[in-house]
C-alpha cells in the first residue's frame, strides 16, 4: 500500500514542528521542509524515527528547490496534505519598508505558497489532497508589518484561487490565520519587554495568545476526514482577536460587563 506524505514548510520552527507533530496521527510519512537543513533534522529527530519524519532542506522561494522536493516527496510516497508554513516579517511600519524587504516578504509569503502547490499540483491531484495555508490575522486587519500583511492578504485570496479551480479534482484548500503565537520570536521580544505578552493579552477575549498546539489542532482537522466538505475558508486561530475587543467594547457602551 502508497504510504500517505504531509509535507509542512518551514518546519522546523515552534509552528512547524508542532504542525508535523499532529499530522503524524494520521500519516505514514511527514516531510520536514526548511532552508536551515540542520534544524529541520533536529526538529525530525526529536520528532520521531527517520523513516516516518523526513527532513529535507529547500528555498521555498526557488523553482528549482520546489521541484526538488516535489521530487522526494514523490519518492515517498503519496503527497496527502501539503502546509505551507514557512515565512517571516521583516519591516515593522510601512515608512521603514524598503522596495528589498517588500519583495522578500511577498517571496517568501506569498509567492513560495504558489511555488510549492505549482510542483506538487499533480500529485495533489493524484491523491485529492489537501492545501493548508498559514495565513495570518495581519492578512485580515492592520496588526503592523505591512509586507508580510499585505502577502498574507494575497495567501487568502490564494486559498480560494486554489479552492475554486481544483475542486474538480478534489483538492481543498483552506487558511489558518493565527494571532499572536508563542514562539521563540515572541520569547526573544520578551526578552527586549518583559510586559510584552501581558500588553499583548488584554486584546484578546480569551485573555491569552495561542500555542503552536492549538495551530496545529486546526490544521489537524482541516486536512482530516471531518472537513471533507471545508473548502475555501480562512480559520482564525486568535483566541478572539477578530472577533472584536472588549476594551472598545467597554469604552463605547461605557458598560463593565465587558
Amino acid at each position: 500500500m502508497t504510504q500517505s506524505v504531509a509535507i509542512v514548510t518551514g518546519a522546523a520552527g515552534d509552528i512547524g514542528r508542532a504542525i508535523a507533530s499532529r499530522l503524524a496521527d494520521d500519516h505514514d510519512i511527514i516531510l520536514l521542509v526548511d532552508i536551515d537543513l540542520d534544524a529541520a533534522e533536529k526538529a525530525a529527530r526529536a520528532l520521531g524515527p527517520i523513516e516516518r519524519f523526513v527532513a529535507f532542506a529547500c528555498d521555498v522561494t526557488s523553482v528549482e528547490s520546489t521541484a526538488e522536493m516535489a521530487r522526494k516527496a514523490a519518492s515517498l510516497g503519496s503527497v496527502k496534505t501539503l502546509v505551507n508554513n514557512a515565512g517571516a516579517a521583516r519591516s515593522v511600519s510601512l515608512q521603514t519598508t524598503t522596495p528589498e524587504n517588500w519583495r522578500a516578504d511577498h517571496a517568501l509569503n506569498l509567492e513560495a505558497p504558489f511555488l510549492c502547490f505549482h510542483a506538487l499540483e499533480e500529485q495533489l491531484k493524484a491523491a485529492k489532497g489537501s492545501v493548508i495555508n498559514i495565513a495570518s490575522v495581519n492578512g485580515m486587519s492592520v496588526f503592523g508589518h505591512p509586507a508580510y500583511s499585505a502577502a498574507k492578504a494575497g495567501l487568502l485570496h490564494f486559498t480560494k484561487l486554489v479552492a475554486v479551480e481544483y475542486g474538480k479534482f478534489g483538492i481543498r484548500s483552506n487558511a489558518i490565520a493565527p494571532g499572536t503565537v508563542r514562539t521563540q520570536a515572541w520569547e526573544a521580544r520578551a526578552a527586549a519587554n518583559p510586559n510584552v505578552f501581558e500588553e499583548a493579552r488584554r486584546w484578546y477575549p480569551l485573555q491569552r495568545v495561542v500555542d503552536p498546539k492549538d495551530v496545529a489542532n486546526a490544521v489537524g482537522f482541516l486536512a482530516g476526514p471531518q472537513a471533507a466538505a471545508i473548502s475555501g475558508v480562512c480559520l482564525p486561530v486568535d483566541c478572539g482577536l477578530t472577533a472584536g475587543q472588549a476594551e472598545l467594547a467597554r469604552t463605547f457602551s461605557q458598560s463593565a460587563d465587558y
